[in-house]
């Protein structure tokens, strides 16, 4: 499926042709088709996702959707006495035996996730007899159009590529300047199993995904993906050609179209998936009925109307901000070329604009299916063993692929996650019963379309460090008070938000316990992907205390009173959080003047580890601000500056967001130009020695491709422009002194607050706030302050 370069012509006339250089800040463009995955140009409608090569004489497409997993209904009561191993593990930690304590702990896990799949590729094969010239391939972000040209014998050929939300369908329209100069023929294939039929102008695929896939992390092992016919996600697959001249000719497995001027095709994709908790072989959706459904009602539209439909469609949220960082002098390049020189320490502001707006462009694209969330890749993957297999990595990764979805005004976009953590709730109240003989939910490390929460490992094969890890339903579940914060949606808090904020909370009451001293800790905890060593030279990951898991908690706590309050609820509960905050054993400054991470003041195995969790107060949590808590701050700060600012994409995205927080623009901008690092695609491999950085087609470079990247720069972006609270906005928090000249518009604050600001020497001019829902707010820059009181859709706007 990846090995096309042999069908790509080698040699090009590369003529560059910069067809929107006005545009540079939302366009994407290259002067040759795209070799590597890395290279490709990416369409999304929320559910059905496309990358595009480009290629003259063969076009291949990589083709996803978001409900296309391997894998079924996960058993929650996998490993149902798990618990009764806790009160041996809790003994070993309480005589500081950590080494047992590590042994035990294995006895908690359960099985791995499943993972996201590859559902084929589709190629447009060309009959070219010379080279081209003139070739351009460019992605427009504000109207989600992917656009190839280039001459062949003085002919210009040009294909325009759209994935429509409203129309549920991939629309393709190839043209050519000569009369019946278009011949082209559409052939599949895929990693899955699958057969091929034709119907005149239709070819259907109909297929099945495996029952079961081991992580490609585990290596090389016998069957480890596997297929059976009744068992699996199924799925159809539909291409169809329209045309107004020319000679349509089907075979067994491909449709021509032959002396053509103009073609549209139209593409429809549907699965069985229907829901976490049906099989989808014995309950699933009649896939074959929605996608011929689908490209009933999309094929009776011309293009022009479909184009329409959707640009207005994804014009409504992408057009919602606008970022100007001022003049640049940069040369239009394409895109790789644009990098490279960026990477040189050359000055390019719209490329940083573009970054940021591609962040956007990417959730728009990937999150918009009910309950789904955008997963490792978001909807983008071509291995049918995909890294990490592609799944919601629940330590940092699934979280920080929705930092952006609020603040960057997207928040509808933040449904699909938010309606994830309703799943994962139910499965997590068996996780927690189970495994921790605990009452409320609780989710660990990994999880996948199925909902699963519980600790991964294979029952014992996985290492403490990551498998054993079981904040992830704590983290998770400040997403629904984030969404609260901004949206000011009071039957969202009470009737969605609340219960499973209390269900977190609960779980973490009962899975506290006392240290010697009468604090509050876990144990067993772990800090993500982490290890200690400790004073006899034990390293180990099994603790009790553990720095993020206090963290985690608080945020928790914290938020569950504050709805508690705002809905006048549960008073007797809110008395009982509130008293278990004030026991949690407190941070600890270690001597080095660094935030522990530890329990102990013990040293890190790898002192620059990419994991930052004990930072979670912080960011993405509250509590923790040079304002409020100068100490603590000062001491993540050293925290930091020990780690390095060398780290892999997604990690470098958290830092981004660390540094604002910590109102260090400079620094915050120094790690967002490193993200923007060239790297040069090199397939699946990872290694976290080469560090973060970004590929031709601004994919984050984890390495491998890791979408959080992308969205966690993104929301750093925001988050040096503006950060809010419920009871202010502070403006340019963090602007780095080479955006000394600006504007934005679009931003959101908490409150339900849309913000606009001009700047110039780094200093607010003008400043326009609306306001969606109503209520009060505080602007802040420096020792300047200005209270606002809004009505319901009120605006207003002054020179600061």
């Amino acid at each position: 499926m990846l090995k096309i370069a042999s069908i790509i012509p080698v040699l090009f006339s590369l003529v560059s042709v910069n067809l929107l250089s006005s545009q540079s800040a939302h366009t994407l463009w290259f002067d040759r088709p795209a070799e590597h995955f890395e290279e490709t140009l990416v369409l999304g409608n929320g559910k059905a996702g496309a990358s595009i090569f480009g290629g003259v004489a063969t076009d291949s497409i990589y083709l996803n959707d978001a409900t296309l997993w391997s894998g079924e209904p996960v058993d929650p009561y996998m490993n149902p006495e798990a618990y009764k191993n806790l009160p041996a593990i809790r003994e070993a930690l309480k005589n500081d035996n950590y080494k047992l304590a590590d042994a035990l702990q294995s006895k908690l896990q359960g099985s791995f996730s499943q993972s996201y799949m590859p559902l084929g590729t589709v190629y447009l094969n060309f009959k070219h007899k010379n080279q081209p010239q003139s070739y351009h391939r460019q992605l427009e972000l504000e109207k989600a159009l992917s656009t190839v040209t280039y001459k062949v014998d003085g002919i210009t050929f040009t294909r325009e590529y759209f994935i429509s939300h409203t129309d549920q369908a991939m629309v393709i329209r190839l043209k050519s300047s000569k009369k019946a100069a278009l011949n082209f023929n559409i052939g599949f294939n895929s990693l899955l199993k699958y057969e091929l039929a034709t119907n005149g102008p239709i070819l259907e695929v109909n297929g099945y995904a495996p029952y079961h896939v081991e992580p490609s992390y585990r290596g090389k092992m016998p069957n480890p993906v596997q297929f059976d016919p009744n068992r699996g996600t199924r799925f159809t697959t539909l291409f169809k050609i329209r045309h107004t001249d020319g000679k349509l000719i089907d075979t067994d497995h491909s449709v021509a179209l032959k002396d053509a001027t103009e073609a549209v095709i139209y593409v429809s994709i549907a699965t069985s998936f229907n829901g976490f908790d049906k099989n989808p072989a014995t309950e699933g959706l009649d896939h074959k009925a929605m996608a011929s459904s689908q490209l009933s009602k999309a094929s009776s539209k011309p293009f022009d109307a479909l184009f329409e439909a959707h640009l207005k469609d994804h014009q409504k949220y992408f057009n919602r901000v606008h970022l100007d960082l001022g003049k640049t002098t940069a040369e239009d390049l394409p895109t790789d070329k644009r990098l490279k020189r960026y990477a040189k320490g050359e000055e390019d502001k719209n490329l940083e604009v573009l970054y940021f707006q591609y962040g956007r462009y990417l959730l728009i694209s990937s999150s918009r299916t009910p309950n789904v969330p955008a997963n490792l890749q978001g909807i983008w993957n071509p291995y049918i063993r995909p890294p990490w297999s592609s799944n919601y990595t629940l330590n940092i990764n699934a979280e920080e692929n929705y930092w952006l979805a609020e603040n960057a005004n997207l928040s509808e976009m933040h449904q699909p996650m938010l309606g994830f953590i309703e799943n994962i709730a139910q499965t997590g109240k068996i996780t927690a019963k189970t495994f921790y003989g605990a009452g409320g939910w609780a989710a660990c490390h990994n999880s996948d379309i199925w909902a699963m929460s519980n600790p991964v490992g294979d029952f014992g094969q996985g290492g403490i460090n990551w498998a054993n890890w079981n904040m992830g339903g704590t983290w998770l579940s400040s997403h629904l008070w984030e969404h609260y914060t901004f949206s000011q949606d009071l039957d969202f808090l009470k009737n969605r938000a609340y219960p499973l904020l209390k269900g977190a909370a609960e779980f973490c009451l009962e899975w506290l316990v006392e240290d010697k001293d009468g604090n509050l800790v876990t144990s067993p905890g772990t800090s993500p992907e982490n290890k200690f060593i400790t004073p006899d030279g034990y390293q180990g990951a099994t603790l009790y205390g553990s720095t993020s898991d206090l963290a985690m908690i608080r945020e928790c706590f914290q938020q569950t009173i504050a709805a508690s309050e705002i809905l006048k609820t549960d008073a007797a509960f809110k008395t009982q959080l509130e008293k278990a905050l004030a026991k949690l054993y407190p941070y600890q400054v270690g001597k080095k003047g660094n935030l522990q991470e530890w329990y102990h003041d013990w040293e890190d195995v790898d002192p620059k580890h990419r994991h930052q969790s004990h930072l979670y107060g912080l960011y993405p949590g509250h509590h923790i601000s040079p304002e409020n808590t100068p100490e603590l701050a000062d001491a993540t700060r050293t925290t930091l500056n020990i780690k390095g600012d060398e780290t892999t994409g997604w990690s470098k995205g958290w830092r981004i967001n660390l540094w604002a927080r910590l109102l260090d623009g400079n620094r915050a901008y120094k790690q967002y130009r490193e993200l923007l690092r060239y790297v040069a695609p090199d397939g699946v491999r990872a290694s976290y020695e080469k560090g973060g950085g970004t590929y031709p087609n601004l994919f984050d470079a984890h390495p491998p491709f890791q979408i959080d990247g992308n969205f966690g720069g993104a929301a750093a972006v925001v988050e040096m422009l503006v950060q809010s609270s419920l009871q202010e906005i502070r403006l340019l928090p963090a602007l780095p002194d080479v955006w000394a000249n600006g504007s934005v518009k679009g931003l959101k604050a908490r409150g339900n607050f849309e913000v606009a600001i001009t700047w110039n020497n780094k200093v607010p001019t003008k400043v326009k706030i609306h306001s969606v829902t109503g209520g009060a707010t505080v602007l802040k820059h420096g020792t300047k302050q200005k209270e606002l009181t809004l009505k319901p859709n009120e605006t207003v706007e002054f020179n600061w």
